[in-house]
């Protein structure tokens, strides 16, 4: 679905909702809520947060106030639903306060995801996997092209589509992109391998403090000698089958002075002249 207006106009409307009482005009006046009536919002990106970052800041809205209001939008329940601040909101409740500062804007409700998500993307510290998945959403559910984002968003497509690209990476090894155990350089080169290989490979990254060099020398020879056990495996599969069926034929060929081999999964017939070929051909017809 094509949204009517752009994704610029947008991101400008949630930088007017952040400027301070005196530029913006009066319908969109900051007001203290009651933090109770304050819903996260259910669509946003970012799902792992700092605690000790949290702390810092809900000390500092204690001992300053909050220099910077909350976006919010009204539900139609008495409530709002909060649009751009979750740190500030969480921060908040952290220090217990019962109210928080909150600009109230007017929008349709489903541009609440394509708000959030931009909002995040260009004015928070959203790790890379939660980069990669907002990046994801504003792609599938907003009609917009790489390209598109690029403009919108002040990134390259090139670093958009690499960025995109560690969502094909597992679950284990996403969490510790999010964790900043690992790089994302480190987790383009475990891009293709197996989740067992990516777990181990994203282990011993972490455990012996690889660099993305080290990691790359690590996944060749990994697989090199993933290749040698495959074939190894295969030569030990090797099936052996029963020729008994063939015990005539090979007795008649005997017969006819002609050498014969058959074990495992081959047949063979050994030529030694023109004359064997003729012999073989009369056995067979």
């Amino acid at each position: 679905m094509a949204l009517g207006r752009g994704l610029g106009e947008l991101l400008g409307e949630v930088e007017t909702a952040y400027s301070n009482s005196n530029d913006i005009d009066t319908n969109n006046a900051i007001i203290e809520l009651d933090i109770n009536l304050v819903n996260p919002n259910p669509n946003q990106p970012r799902k792992i947060f700092d605690e000790d970052k949290l702390k810092e800041l809900s000390d500092s809205i204690i001992e300053h106030g909050l220099l910077q209001p909350v976006t919010v939008i009204e539900d139609g329940k008495g409530s709002y639903t909060l649009i751009a601040g979750e740190r500030r909101l969480r921060a908040h409740k952290l220090a217990n306060l019962d109210t928080i500062k909150a600009t109230i804007i007017d929008i349709e409700e489903f541009k609440l995801r394509e708000l959030a998500l931009i909002e995040n993307i260009q004015r928070d510290d959203l790790n890379i996997v939660e980069l990669a998945y907002s990046y994801a959403q504003l792609l599938n559910e907003h009609d917009i092209t790489h390209d598109e984002l690029s403009k919108k968003v002040f990134k390259s497509r090139t670093s958009i589509t690499n960025t995109l690209r560690l969502l094909q990476l597992n679950s284990y090894v996403q969490q510790m992109l999010a964790n900043d155990k690992i790089s994302a350089g480190h987790g383009k080169v475990m891009l293709g391998l197996d989740e067992e290989l990516q777990r181990k490979v994203a282990d011993s990254i972490y455990g012996q403090k690889l660099s993305v060099r080290e990691t790359e020398a690590l996944v060749r020879e990994l697989k090199s000698s993933n290749s040698k056990n495959e074939k190894n495996v295969r030569k030990k599969q090797k099936v052996s089958y029963d020729f008994k069926p063939l015990e005539t034929a090979i007795e008649n060929l005997k017969k006819s002075d002609l050498k014969v081999k058959a074990e495992k999964n081959y047949f063979k017939i050994e030529i030694k002249s023109q004359e064997d070929i003729e012999k073989i051909s009369n056995l067979l017809s």
